[in-house]
């Protein structure tokens, strides 16, 4: 006999939008069910953010250790090259994942939140029946929040399958492949790319677009696509994938003019986006309204649906760990009793390449920033003592600040460089605070850090910075 089970929250998903709702119920003392059929932790934890920046992590480490062998660096050398022990790489990485993993478990028990490992099945807005190795269970619940995330997209050229792999297969091959072709080059393309060229793979991105990272503009741009050029990273613009060659050992592509070639790859790493994941569990017996591919909410994150909620990557664009954490926070609490609304304007977002970009607000070829008159400034990371000292000047790195000429309200804000983004933090709270740069230009930033490059620019877009 199926296990009946009654809650007044149920939450679908244990990724970030998800955990954080059911921790944040649990603290208030709602009786909180969460379903989850895989690790807890959600894609970013379990198979993205987390595992592919420390794999990033390692990339740079190996580079420093080979530049040491091949000709010195800062007057350090090795006598011999690195070895890499890919599968030992791979064994580290997933030591953090367990790591985070087991926490999160720890969190969500310390809440008293009823975890039911399977996947859900609803045959109406508030009901599911979950099947669990020990037979299944069907859950009515009061609330309803839907975490369900996302999954990468395939082509239907180019299924996953073989060499043919997403970014979650990249993070866990049990060798280096020696020869690596990227489809896509947006920001996990480009940041899986790059770390894999770091290794020693020979890397070539195909990408549709006539530019790499078409979220940010030219000049973010350009420092990432000058360390492409310099690391022998081919990049091939307007060009497209068209399949696997008829031998299936290559993948054909066809270049802007027209003439197609076949590029011999170990592995074919297809990264053109991710997709809600809607399919498969039952949204179309809920009742909810869509909105185009995502689940339409309001500004409560409430669906069309009474009593049932939609955070995430499920919600739409952008989808970013950060963002569906705040949002299960927050319908917690409404459900709770508490006044809450998802009012961001600026949501942070960071591009982990070589350099790093971080973008929060309006760029200046935005149309919002177009529509009214603006001032902005530029002040390179090239003269900071910080990034001068840990050989991080000559990049083209900068911070860039964007704001509204009438009364100096930031309206956006932008770096490139190496570790920019820690700076993202301050970048965000400057614009949820509303701050002129006024109010940056009078805050003491600490020396020698790289945030004295937002300082400068604040003081260079009021005329009077110091250090350029």
């Amino acid at each position: 006999m199926a296990e009946m089970i009654k809650t007044k929250l149920l939450i679908i998903g244990g990724g970030p939008g998800g955990y954080v709702a059911g921790i944040r119920a649990g603290q208030l003392g709602l009786d909180t069910v969460l379903v989850e059929g895989d690790r807890l932790g959600g894609t970013c934890l379990i198979r993205g953010c987390i595992p592919s920046k420390a794999f990033i992590h390692a990339a740079g480490q190996f580079e420093e250790m080979t530049h040491a062998a091949s000709k010195g660096l800062h007057g350090i050398s090795l006598k011999s090259q690195p070895e890499l022990n890919f599968a030992d790489l791979v064994k580290w990485k997933e030591s953090i994942v367990d790591r985070l993993n087991t926490g999160v478990t720890g969190l969500l028990k310390r809440a008293k939140v009823r975890v039911v490992p399977g996947w859900a099945k609803f045959s109406d807005a508030k009901t599911c029946t979950v099947a669990g190795k020990d037979g299944d269970i069907t859950i009515t619940a009061e609330h309803v929040i839907l975490a369900n995330g996302s999954k990468s997209v395939e082509l239907a050229f180019l299924p996953f399958g073989g060499h043919v792999i997403s970014s979650t297969e990249a993070l866990m091959l049990p060798v280096l492949p020696k020869k690596l072709v990227v489809v896509g080059a947006g920001y996990i393309g480009l940041e899986m790319g790059i770390a894999f060229a770091k290794f020693g793979s020979e890397v070539t991105v195909v990408e549709a677009l006539d530019r790499i990272l078409p979220l940010y503009d030219a000049p973010l741009v350009a420092p990432v696509a000058k360390w492409l050029k310099d690391n022998g990273v081919t990049v091939m613009l307007g060009a497209k994938a068209k399949g696997l060659s008829k031998d299936g050992k290559s993948l054909t592509v066809e270049d802007k003019d027209g003439k197609t070639a076949d590029l011999p790859a170990d592995n074919i790493l297809v990264t053109v986006g991710r997709k809600p994941n809607t399919e498969g569990w039952g949204l179309e017996n809920m009742g909810v309204d869509m909105d185009g591919r995502f689940v339409k909410v309001d500004r409560h994150c409430h669906t069309s649906m009474k009593n049932v909620w939609a955070v995430g990557d499920l919600v739409g664009e952008p989808m970013l760990e950060h963002k569906a954490a705040h949002q299960g926070d927050m319908v917690a609490e409404i459900i709770a009793g508490h006044r809450r609304e998802f009012s961001h304007e600026f949501i942070p977002a960071v591009c982990f390449t070589e350099p790093e970009i971080v973008s929060a607000g309006l760029l200046p070829s935005d149309e919002a920033a177009k529509a009214q008159e603006t001032i902005s400034a530029i002040f390179p990371f090239g003269a900071n003592g910080r990034a001068l000292s840990m050989d991080a000047g000559d990049n083209g790195g900068f911070v860039r600040v964007l704001a509204r000429k009438s009364d100096h309200r930031i309206l956006g804000i932008q770096a490139v460089g190496a570790h920019v983004a820690e700076m993202s933090g301050e970048f965000s709270l400057a614009l949820e605070m509303g701050a002129t740069l006024e109010d940056i230009a009078g805050t003491i930033h600490v020396h020698p850090t790289l945030s004295e490059a937002f300082h400068e620019s604040a003081l260079r877009a009021l005329g009077h910075a110091i250090h350029i």
